[in-house]
């Protein structure tokens, strides 16, 4: 199973705060891993930049959307609890919680509307939509740039004459020492 993205996980990372005590993130990520079949290999697969896992990465920004839209506190550094407006969600019983879902509160709205530059409607819009995280949305800019600069580079190369290569070759060898 495909590692869910972070707006498949908030309702079951509200429900799983439901029972009002406090919850360090760490069990969630554990919890939620293991009901939605997270293998192991899934578990350790890394963000592009190598300093967190994909899984933890995505409960954390289910974590946070649901902290701005008051349905969850932080009470200390890592660790939350249901509000009573999460209670009050629950108790609904919604089939899904996702950013259209969350666009309800006015708290939400105001998260979004002070942390962009587009109007706060053209926002939500576009988060609907889009199941990656901010981290992972930047790492697939930085690898699709990156293979355009190396696309243009080695076009360029190529397209000079074999005197300019070879200097280019021993200029890198006597740089590289």
């Amino acid at each position: 199973m495909p590692i869910p993205d972070y707006q498949t996980l908030m309702l079951p990372l509200l429900k799983l705060a439901g029972d009002g005590k406090v919850h360090p993130k760490r069990d969630a990520v554990n919890e939620l891993a293991v009901q939605f079949g997270i293998s192991e290999e899934e578990q350790k697969k890394l963000l592009p930049s190598g300093n967190q896992t994909v899984f933890s990465n995505r409960v954390g920004w289910a974590r946070t959307y649901l902290k701005m839209a008051m349905l969850i506190s932080y009470v200390q550094r890592g660790q939350f609890q249901i509000t009573p407006r999460g209670q009050s969600v629950l108790a609904k019983i919604p089939p899904r919680i996702d950013v259209a879902y969350l666009r309800q509160f006015p708290e939400f709205l105001e998260f979004l509307k002070s942390s962009r530059t587009t109007t706060v409607t053209e926002e939500v819009q576009r988060l609907e939509t889009v199941m990656e995280t901010p981290e992972e949305l930047v790492a697939s800019g930085y690898l699709k740039l990156r293979q355009q600069v190396e696309k243009d580079l080695l076009s360029r190369v190529k397209s000079c004459p074999p005197e300019f290569f070879e200097r280019l070759v021993v200029q890198s060898s006597f740089d590289g020492m």
